[in-house]
């Protein structure tokens, strides 16, 4: 069987984790890598249906992992709370305990209907970050558009406006190559090329890009269901969804402040914090941290990797999360995740990321 090079990374990624925990170094190096916390992020929480064609999966868990997750994060010694009680913690420079926050991203209604009686049935604290677009929907979920464009299609093909893509997707594993091409190819590039090339192959491929939303996010009086929920903590994660940094100013501004604005009307709650959509250093850097504490907001949240030190402290617009990956669903995974260690490497010894 032919195997993509996203299935090779995977691979690559998986026999990483396993031999950094058969190692044994996670546990001895977490007291110096694991610092005082960690925010995990979650999106899809749903019984797994897929099929070999699957380039998001690592955007979703099943509910038995998300229960076994917080199993095993109790049985490690964390202490699950919400995102105030973990920015008191952090001012305090610490607890007794180190912490974890759950947080989900988008407003999916699978977090209604399967990770909140998990949730419950915990007692697990955790936070919501709303995109109003997709509660409304206005928004689009290109990424989801564009699998379901490969899906239904043999061979891809669109114009950029600056180059023709041409690629075969016979098979689960072309669909993928094609997949990680196309995807990587526009989400490096101008946002309105994205999109605009996205809608031109869901339309090829005769996909209704509302229905999408309408299917797989929850509207306002679904999301009112969180508001009333007094382990959750409603937050702010734009309004249309768009890679922050590669828009204007005033856009920015817009997209923060006006999404704020329509879920505290909606949910008749304070919304004090604020997750970057993509959240990587091209979505989301100094700028929007400045503009997130201009506007106030109490903390925002990255998809940057790391744990969280009391360095981080100064600075609360600019939190590191830790992917809680749909292709990594193991107890030796997440113990390595916790541990702090990978987070070391890969950010070189630094604390704090936010340059």
């Amino acid at each position: 069987m032919n195997m993509s090079a996203s299935d090779w990374r995977r691979r690559a990624i998986g026999a990483g984790l396993w031999m950094l925990g058969a190692s044994g170094l996670p546990a001895i190096v977490a007291p110096l890598t694991r610092g005082i916390g960690a925010i995990l992020m979650f999106h899809h929480v749903r019984p797994w249906a897929g099929d070999g064609f699957a380039p998001n999966r690592g955007l979703e868990i099943t509910p038995e992992f998300l229960d076994e997750t917080i199993m095993i994060l109790r049985a490690r010694g964390f202490e699950i709370v919400a995102i105030d009680t973990a920015l008191e913690r952090l001012a305090q420079g610490g607890g007794e305990k180190p912490f974890v926050v759950l947080s989900f991203d988008d407003g999916y209604r699978d977090n209604l209907v399967h990770a909140l009686p998990v949730l419950r049935r915990r007692e697990a604290p955790f936070v919501l970050y709303v995109t109003t677009g997709f509660a409304e929907r206005t928004a689009r979920l290109w990424w989801v558009e564009l699998e379901a464009a490969i899906r239904a299609m043999r061979r891809i093909e669109f114009n950029t406006g600056a180059e023709t893509v041409n690629l075969r997707a016979m098979s689960n594993s072309e669909k993928t190559i094609s997949f990680n091409k196309i995807y990587w190819k526009l989400r490096n590039g101008p946002e309105a090329t994205l999109l605009t090339s996205v809608a031109e192959l869901t339309e090829n491929a005769k996909i209704d890009r509302r229905a999408l939303v309408e299917n797989l996010c929850m509207d306002w009086d679904e999301i009112g269901a969180f508001a009333h929920e007094p382990l959750c903590t409603i937050g702010v994660h734009t309004l249309t969804h768009p890679m922050l940094a590669k828009h204007p100013l005033e856009t920015a501004r817009a997209e923060l402040a006006d999404s704020r604005a329509r879920i505290e009307v909606r949910t008749c709650r304070p919304a004090r914090h604020l997750a970057y959509p993509v959240g990587d250093p091209a979505s989301a850097g100094p700028r929007e941290f400045a503009l997130a504490r201009e506007l106030g907001f109490a903390s925002a949240v990255t998809t940057r990797k790391g744990m969280i030190f009391p360095q981080h402290a100064a600075h609360s617009m600019a939190l590191p999360r830790l992917s809680v990956n749909g292709g990594f669903q193991s107890r030796a995974a997440l113990d390595v995740l916790l541990s702090g260690a990978p987070f070391w490497f890969i950010n070189r010894g630094r604390r704090v990321n936010v340059g």
